[in-house]
């Protein structure tokens, strides 16, 4: 419970940056607000204003010029990129029926409604001056406003220092979690396979010691069938032998007899550890397809524990089939 809580407040807290990065960044921005947020030229289609060369004459001056169509509402322009050309000066303008320009200054700059209204003021209503002539060049237009704002910046009544274009807080958080993210991820994946990698090499080391210990009670076991092989003949003859030339209890066929018991006890007990030893890796294999982060949890003894079991089942069966072994040809001799 306390799980799926610190998700859904985690998502929670993903949208809502999420949505502060779109609004900050300007999402429901108009075309002019979206084009002034990182350049200083905007100029409605059908103008002709050349775009490019206009941003060369601005250059990086804290001054932004909207070119509207004719007949477009001047003031609700410059109110639309009020956050979009924050601390810049701006200047709307578009041309009349009788060649000349309308225009609509409102600046943007720091403390301009407060400190520094008389400043603004100023600015507002000199940085259009001599721009009629112009009325079908909007370039040479443009080029007489970047001259006025060099004088009201001589005069100290703009700031003389260049505009400078940041992406927004929010985009460098939305940048910080992707890239923290990012990192996340990959120590996330890279333990996780490391751990993986280790397991598994513990596993194959454990698993290759049992194979090299059933590999040892393998020889093993066939060299007793050998002696049992080599002894069979000499067992056919004393069985046919009369019953007390054959030495009872102690003798060869009873003792023969014994051993061979012995060794179906042994060959039993092999079969039924390589039974568990089936059986304890088909219970592993089951738990990694069921579910590996159970497995993780039991650690590497959980996942060695069949491989374990084996080595030491074969290792004692060793030991067995050694002594067995030892008996046979102390019989033999």
């Amino acid at each position: 419970m306390k799980a799926g809580r610190t998700y859904l407040l985690g998502v929670l807290a993903c949208l809502i940056l999420a949505g502060w990065a779109l609004w900050s960044g300007g999402i429901f921005d108009g075309p002019a607000a979206r084009q002034v947020r990182s350049a200083s030229v905007y100029a409605a289609p059908g103008t002709g204003l050349d775009v490019a060369a206009a941003e060369r004459v601005i250059g990086n001056r804290r001054l932004v010029v909207l070119l509207m169509r004719p007949g477009d509402d001047l003031r609700k322009a410059c109110n639309d990129v009020e956050r979009a050309a924050a601390g810049t000066l701006v200047l709307v303008m578009s041309r009349k029926s009788d060649d000349k320009y309308d225009t609509y200054g409102c600046s943007q700059l720091p403390g301009a409604g407060d400190e520094n209204f008389g400043d603004a003021f100023v600015a507002e209503t000199t940085i259009g001056d001599g721009i009629d002539p112009f009325a079908d060049r909007p370039l040479e237009a443009i080029k007489v406003i970047a001259v006025n704002y060099d004088r009201l910046a001589k005069a100290d009544v703009v700031p003389r220092t260049a505009r400078t274009i940041s992406p927004s807080l929010p985009r460098f958080l939305v940048a910080a979690a992707a890239v923290g993210a990012v990192l996340v991820g990959s120590g996330v994946l890279y333990l996780t396979a490391r751990r993986a990698g280790r397991l598994a090499a513990t596993r194959r080391e454990r698993r290759d010691r049992a194979t090299d210990a059933r590999t040892v009670l393998s020889a093993t076991t066939a060299a007793v069938a050998q002696h049992i092989i080599d002894l069979d003949a000499r067992y056919a003859e004393a069985v046919r032998r009369p019953a007390k030339k054959r030495g009872g209890k102690s003798g060869f066929a009873a003792r023969y007899r014994e051993l061979i018991g012995e060794y179906t006890e042994l060959l039993d007990d092999i079969a039924a550890a390589d039974r568990r030893g089936e059986d304890g890796i088909a219970a592993v294999d089951r738990r990694g397809e069921d579910g590996i982060a159970a497995v993780d949890r039991r650690g590497e003894d959980g996942i060695t524990a069949a491989d374990r079991r084996g080595e030491e089942d074969f290792a004692h069966l060793t030991i067995r089939a050694e002594a067995l072994s030892a008996r046979l040809r102390e019989l033999a001799a």
